[in-house]
């Protein structure tokens, strides 16, 4: 079992920490690719975290391919335009398309 450090705004911080988001969004990217079910994630806002179990992996070429897997709402967004909109500001469909992009499945 590997604790992986991951940073967060605030919003999506609060919406993981409360139980209302449980499926984090990342480019595959070699760091990401580590990750494996069982392990654990210290998200951090400035100098609060806490830790999340890993209980699922969900891998798909682009964020509009994986919305079509999972439901947008677990990931803290109202609609999958939303979700692609804020998604394509960190990470740009030429990225996704390199790597791969995964929903990272968490429980508190």
């Amino acid at each position: 079992m590997t604790i992986h450090n991951m940073s967060l705004k605030e919003k999506y911080f609060n919406l993981i920490k409360n139980g209302s988001k449980t499926i984090e969004l990342r480019l595959f990217d070699d760091k990401r690719q580590k990750i494996q079910i069982g392990d654990k994630i210290k998200f951090t806002n400035n100098d609060e975290s806490f830790e999340v179990n890993v209980v699922g992996l969900v891998r798909a070429q682009t964020f509009e391919d994986l919305f079509q897997i999972i439901p947008v709402q677990r990931c803290g967004f109202n609609s999958s335009i939303e979700a692609l909109d804020i998604m394509e500001q960190f990470y740009t469909k030429q990225m996704q398309n390199k790597q791969g992009v995964v929903g990272i499945v968490v429980k508190l």
